[in-house]
Formats: structure tokens, C-alpha cells, sequence
């Protein structure tokens, strides 16, 4: 079985947080001769390491190494965007293909997936302080004509009510038009979900949940913030970070409360992902869905579909 026929093959392996999706690209990349692309939003960052579930220990395979790309590329005073993973992600992918590796991407982030696996055609604007005093008095109604007279609509009616919001649509409409994106490869993904009945997967957040308290997560959100990192940007990481800062300001009156709450906002966050993956799936990308995140499970949906 060869997965590598096309150079811009690629294998996704992604579901719900505490599905076990690093073990287990980890073990198909050591048999398919591949290399890790992380795609999680928080693993980017250095010094998010118990919290972000970084696991490092986990890419050795029968005590080989797996080389892994796209993690401790950004220092958290940088506000990591979608662009700047698109960016970062095409030449690590160009990488490994020039190595003859095949692609693993593993992650859970499922915006990060979907911007790279549908090609997202994304430009970093740049604020335009000319246009921005050119719009500064102009009524609202005229500005959400100007957008929509470049073939643009807001998502949402109440963008219409927020002038920034508004001058900021224009202002990357108006730029994209002069500068469109380069194209972006197009990437042949064979997509595995590992998805856990309910109940299993709820098992697994809270034993991972107790053993990350366990290996010292509370700490190291408080060195973080005494090395600099301020309460509100610790919140801002979301989950493990946000709780456990809050417990450490105080708002969260003790450990079992910590745990409690912590445990249910990851069990909500692994239901959206799970909604996240299901629209993947009704864009057109085809999924195959894993009941467990065992590596045999996932060879015989492979070998499955090569049949097919």
C-alpha cells in the first residue's frame, strides 16, 4: 500500500479533545513513513506545554523519534492568527514532501484543518490609516454599501451596527482586490475522525483532565503568569488556561471546583468540535469515522478505502 502516489497526498487524523489523535498519527506516521503536521491552536505556542496537551514524549515510535513540524513556533506575545498558521503550514508541508515523508496532520482545531485542507485564500491586511480617516464621518448606511459594492456581506445584521467592524470589511476588501492571495496547494487528504461513543470519550476528558492537575498544569500556569504573562491573556487561551487562571485569581474557590468545571467545559468544547467535523463533512470533504483511536482501526479504514 502506497499513500505517497501524489506528492500533495496527505493523512488527517483529528477528533475531539481526549480521543488519543497524537498517539495515533504518531504510530501510522512510524508505519507509513510520514512526518507530524500539528494542527491545534494552542500547541503553537511555547511554554503551553501540560495544559496544551503538548505531549512531546509521545513522538517516539519503538524508540525512533517522529520528527513533528508547526509546534513552539510562537512566543505568547504574538496573537497567532489563521494566517499565520495557513502561512506556516505550506512550506513545513513542502518540507516533508521534499524529504519523500508523507504528510501526517493531527490536530483538532478544526478551523486551522479546514483552512488548509479547502485551500482558504487568505492575505495578512494591514491597517490603512488614509482610508480609515477617509471613512471616519461617512454614515454607516453608506459604509455598508461601499462593502457591499465591492461583493462583500457582512455574516451576521448586527456587523451593521458596528462602525469598526464595518471599516475594517472594507478596508481588507479593498486591499484584497489589489492584492489577491497566491494560490495554495491542493492537498489529496485521506480523513480519519476518531469518535468515541459519548460516554467513553467523557471518561477519557476527565482521567486526562486528573492527570494533567497531576503533572503539575496549575503550576505551570502560574509560572507563566510570573513570568510575564498577564491573567487576561492566560484567560484568553481558553480552557485549561482560562479555569486555571481564574482558580489562581481566585474566582474558582478550590481544586474540586476547578475540576468540575473544567471537566464540563471540555466535555461542551468536544461536542462542538464533534459539530465541527460534522460540517467538514456536509462542505464535501470526505471523512471516515473512526470508533476508537486504536491503530489497527485505522489501518483497516485505510486499506478499506484502497479497495474500494
Amino acid at each position: 500500500m502506497s499513500m505517497q502516489e501524489n506528492t500533495q497526498s496527505v493523512v488527517v487524523i483529528a477528533g475531539p479533545t481526549a480521543s488519543g489523535k497524537t498517539g495515533l498519527g504518531v504510530r501510522l506516521a512510524a508505519l507509513l513513513d510520514g512526518e507530524i503536521l500539528s494542527a491545534d491552536s494552542r500547541q503553537v505556542y511555547r511554554g503551553l506545554d501540560i495544559g496544551s496537551g503538548k505531549d512531546l514524549d509521545e513522538y517516539i515510535f519503538n524508540g525512533r523519534p517522529i520528527p513533528y513540524h508547526l509546534i513552539d513556533i510562537a512566543d505568547l506575545s504574538e496573537e497567532f492568527s489563521l494566517f499565520h498558521y495557513q502561512k506556516a503550514f505550506y512550506p513545513a508541508l513542502e518540507s516533508v514532501q521534499e524529504r519523500g515523508k508523507l504528510p501526517v496532520i493531527v490536530g483538532g482545531t478544526g478551523l486551522y484543518l479546514d483552512a488548509v485542507l479547502s485551500g482558504y485564500a487568505l492575505v495578512e491586511v494591514p491597517p490603512d490609516e488614509t482610508l480609515r480617516e477617509e471613512l471616519a464621518e461617512v454614515e454607516m448606511s453608506l459604509l455598508v454599501e461601499r462593502l457591499e459594492g465591492l461583493g462583500k456581506k457582512l455574516h451576521n445584521l448586527t456587523d451593521t451596527q458596528d462602525r469598526n467592524r464595518l471599516v475594517r470589511a472594507i478596508e481588507i476588501a479593498e486591499y484584497t482586490q489589489l492584492h489577491p492571495s497566491p494560490p495554495v496547494p491542493k492537498l489529496k487528504a485521506f480523513i480519519l475522525i476518531i469518535d468515541y461513543e459519548k460516554e467513553v470519550l467523557c471518561k477519557r476528558i476527565s482521567h486526562r483532565l486528573q492527570e494533567r492537575l497531576d503533572q503539575g498544569m496549575i503550576d505551570e500556569v502560574a509560572q507563566l503568569h510570573e513570568s510575564g504573562v498577564s491573567w487576561e491573556r492566560l484567560e484568553q487561551l481558553g480552557l485549561e488556561y482560562r479555569h486555571v487562571a481564574q482558580f489562581l485569581q481566585g474566582k474558582i474557590k478550590n481544586e474540586n471546583d476547578l475540576f468540575q468545571k473544567l471537566n464540563s467545559s471540555i466535555a461542551r468544547f468536544a461536542k462542538r468540535q464533534r459539530t465541527w467535523f460534522r460540517g467538514m463533512e456536509r462542505k464535501g470533504h470526505r471523512l471516515h469515522w473512526l470508533p476508537d483511536g486504536e491503530l489497527s482501526t485505522a489501518l483497516n479504514a485505510i486499506n478499506h478505502a484502497h479497495r474500494q
